[in-house]
């Protein structure tokens, strides 16, 4: 798919594997159901503990063809030196403008991590300049439909739920492929000790299992739509 071309839905998000942690099920779901979606990951994760860019690129491809993406690009800004209330914004705009989604999905705003929360800001920046024409007017204004929220690191209380019970083995698959992230090492190797490499992998599916038992899902993805989210009926 060319990178102008429409998407469905178009998630950002600060880091490789970031969005799969938090709504790798519903974009899986997404794909089948037809939709096409793409994915930016604003940095190359470079100040990763564990793993490097060459590595976590790699990693993000396998994830990337699990997951069935249209899409997927790197908006190629400083880890941990994303900046809210810069021109970084734009470049999130003109990923809105050149693919016209009728969603877009940001993480959540209250995150462990500091890239997650500017990921946010800067996402909701985004949405809001895409829309004025005056704005980088060399490329034509896109108002999108709803922005929603997903969680990474925290547990939130969700206004939305995604059943992702058939698609569950995508997501963790999708996961599984950052290995350099989530699988601890070997004495010798290079690399650390992290939350990540201490079950993490365990405790995204219990909080799919959390989100899904009051509606009696095995497992579900929680997301928070900015605003009121339209319906055709109940």
């Amino acid at each position: 798919m060319s990178e102008d071309a429409k998407l469905d839905l178009l998630v950002f998000a600060a880091h490789p594997d970031d969005a799969e942690i938090g709504m790798g099920g519903t974009i899986a779901k997404a794909v089948r159901e037809g939709q096409a979606v793409g994915l930016y990951d604003l940095t190359y994760a470079e100040m990763s503990s564990n793993g490097d860019p060459d590595t976590r690129q790699r990693e993000a491809a396998e994830a990337t063809a699990l997951l069935g993406l249209a899409v997927r690009g790197n908006l190629e800004l400083p880890d941990r030196g994303l900046r809210p209330g810069t021109a970084q914004s734009d470049k999130l705009v003109e990923a809105i403008r050149r693919h016209r989604p009728r969603a877009v999905f940001a993480p959540y705003f209250i995150d462990r991590h500091p890239d997650h929360i500017a990921c946010s800001r800067l996402t909701e920046e985004a949405v809001f300049n895409a829309k004025l024409r005056r704005h980088m007017p060399e490329l034509a204004a896109w108002t999108v439909d709803v922005l929603y929220f997903y969680f990474i690191n925290d547990v939130h209380t969700p206004q939305l739920v995604v059943d992702i019970t058939e698609v569950q083995p995508v997501k963790m698959a999708a996961l599984s492929a950052y290995r350099s992230q989530f699988e601890p090492m070997g004495e010798g190797e290079d690399w650390v000790p992290t939350p990540l490499t201490a079950g993490y992998l365990d405790n995204v599916a219990a909080r799919d299992r959390l989100f899904g038992a009051p509606h009696r899902l095995a497992y579900a993805e929680g997301f928070i739509p900015k605003g009121p989210v339209k319906m055709e009926r109940l």
